[in-house]
């Protein structure tokens, strides 16, 4: 039976999956709508389609976050608490246009709300949040880098007897496919921390049997949430990821777009949930870092590795303190 508190963290879950859509959207488009090899609404567009695919293809990392993380099982309102506080996370800083993680937004909030809960450490399963999280969480960006960097050099070698204009034509036309690549591995691998914490859900609330995988409705209804938060779209952060870090060209953003989506898929492949945000930027950086190490502005990029720094604790914090007034709230009602 879907209780009362069940169908509001299930809402709520829907609610945190729109906000991923509009706060992450910039990170697969920003570069296609900076360089103007597609429109702002046509990159909205083919995001939002991309997202939706990709979040319908697989559940490795759903299932990471369901029964990876935690050990015991869970009252409805201690994952409600790592919903609102990854919430309360990623609006403030969409509203102060820094390019976050939704991921480890919404982990830090469950691993903060679990040990309030339990008043102990124990039931974390700090192995996998060790192999699953922190270390995809600082690996993952370096090798964003690297792969941009990599592909970059490479259309220097390919294309250097190429004019700038002739250059510039063609991978405008690639960005077209690069976008959609990133669009769509981002949406197979973020769609699914809100997949994982509605399976979570629906187990500790007797509706599902651990194990039993990812049910249809769940992969649907947040593929199209997230599409659907997709085409509001982050126009924040787009500043900041467009052109903030780096001035792009068309085939420095398609060495990004293309280098960050390779890392997201074969990271969605081994089940961790990383940051299209944390990689995207940094393949950003990579790109941009070919010609010269001055054409990145690490000021921007200090402040940005600063917030991936300070994500996880931050959201632990605001998870502990949201399990402790709801919980408080419930023994009173």
């Amino acid at each position: 039976m879907f209780s009362t508190i069940l169908i509001l963290v299930i809402v709520v879950s829907l609610l945190f999956e729109f906000i991923n859509g509009f706060h992450d959207t910039a990170n697969a488009i920003a570069t296609s709508v900076y360089t103007r090899a597609l429109t702002a609404k046509q990159a909205i567009l083919l995001a939002a389609i991309m997202n939706f695919c990709g979040a319908l293809v697989s559940e490795k990392v759903a299932m990471t976050i369901s029964t990876g993380l935690v050990d015991i099982q869970l009252k409805q309102y201690v994952i409600l608490s790592a919903l609102i506080a990854a919430i309360i996370w990623n609006l403030i800083t969409w509203w102060k246009g820094i390019p976050s993680s939704s991921s480890h937004a919404l982990i830090g909030g469950l691993i903060g709300a679990t040990i309030v809960y339990t008043w102990s450490f124990e039931h974390i399963v700090w192995s996998g949040v060790l192999e699953k999280v922190v270390i995809p969480l600082f690996t993952s960006p370096i090798i964003g880098f690297i792969c941009g960097f990599f592909f970059m050099k490479l259309i220097f070698i390919a294309f250097a007897g190429w004019s700038q204009g002739k250059v510039n034509k063609l991978f405008l036309k690639l960005q077209i496919f690069s976008a959609a690549l990133i669009a769509y591995s981002h949406g197979n691998n973020d769609a699914q921390k809100t997949m994982g914490i509605m399976t979570l859900a629906l187990i500790t609330g007797g509706v599902l049997e651990s194990g039993s995988g990812i049910p249809l409705w769940i992969k649907v209804a947040c593929a199209v949430t997230m599409a659907t938060g997709t085409s509001i779209g982050g126009w924040k952060i787009m500043k900041t990821m467009g052109g903030g870090v780096t001035k792009l060209q068309p085939a420095s953003g398609f060495a990004a777009q293309t280098g960050a989506a390779l890392v997201i898929e074969s990271m969605s492949f081994f089940g961790a949930p990383v940051s299209t945000t944390h990689v995207i930027t940094t393949a950003i950086m990579g790109a941009g870092s070919v010609k010269r190490l001055s054409a990145v502005k690490w000021a921007i990029a200090e402040s940005i590795v600063t917030a991936w720094v300070i994500t996880l604790p931050i959201t632990m914090c605001l998870g502990g303190i949201a399990a402790f007034i709801i919980g408080r709230l419930i023994m009173f009602l």
